[in-house]
Order: C-alpha cells, then structure tokens, then sequence
C-alpha cells in the first residue's frame, strides 16, 4: 500500500447511505429538484443504467446506483419497501418536507417537534426509501431528556 494514498478519500469518512434504486438516472435528478441535491459523479454502464453516483444533501454525502437483477443488487421495490430509513438533518424540516411532498414524496409523518429538541418529518421518495428529516430546535441535556423520555412512557 502507498503511503501517499489517503486510505479514507476526503470528504468520505463515516457512515454514507448506498441506495440501490430501480431507475436510479430518474432518482438523482429527482433528488437535485425535490431536496436541493448537488451531483459529485455519475457513471452510467454501457447499457444505460447508472453504474455509481455519487451526490450531497447538505453536508450529506449519498451514494446510489441502479438495481442490477444479474448481481443480486435490489431495490426497496424487490422486496415490497424497506426497513432502513436515511436520517437527514436540514436547516428548515417544514420546508424541505413541503419541497420533498411538493414533488412526489409521499409524507409518511407529518412535521411535529419531539421531545428531544427535533422537528422532524418522516418522507417516502417514490422509489421506496424513507428519509427521516430533522431540523435540530432545542439542545436537550441527557439528563433532561431522560426525564422527557420516562414522562412521556408513563403517559401511555
């Protein structure tokens, strides 16, 4: 290994959703005209489909490609939906969740202040991927917010 290779590329350390998605061209430009998206790279395969792209939501890196049957690569809509949810802080929730819906996301949680100091919504984009939306509007001790915490079990 050459150790004037960064082993991490800039920009891409942590945690990056890889979405697999059926029609994945059609989802990164709905993901630049719904959430404000910014296209990194894009790699399409001789036959058309998106091979890799690579896009950024905010500060968010978001990695993505098409549903590669061959390759055992499917999307949420393979399967009938998702159990993975991707968790996305914004600077505004109400509008970027307005935006998303306005452009056929479907509202899954409508924008509602928690008790840990988020709005948050909840969006389904249509192919299948859930986005958790949070605009962070109260910072919450840990002490406080376990007292919120057991409060609200004790209502139910």
């Amino acid at each position: 290994m050459s150790q004037s290779v960064n082993p991490i590329p800039e920009g891409l350390g942590g945690a990056i959703p890889y979405l697999r998605v059926r029609g994945a061209v059609s989802a990164v430009d709905f993901y630049k005209k719904a959430f404000g998206a910014t296209e990194n790279s894009r790699m399409l395969t001789p036959d058309g489909r998106l091979g890799h792209a690579d896009i950024s939501i905010g500060g968010a890196r978001i990695m993505l490609c098409d549903e590669f049957e061959e390759n055992e690569v499917y999307s949420p809509q393979h399967y009938g939906g998702t159990t993975v949810c991707v968790l996305l802080y914004v600077a505004n929730v109400d509008a970027f969740a307005a935006k998303a819906v306005g452009n056929g996301c479907t509202l899954d949680r409508p924008v509602k202040t928690e008790f840990y100091g988020d709005r948050v919504a909840q969006i389904e984009d249509p192919w299948g991927h859930v986005w958790m939306i949070h605009t962070r509007v109260e910072d919450v001790s840990l002490a406080e917010l376990q007292r919120r915490e057991m409060e609200l079990y004790h209502q139910s």
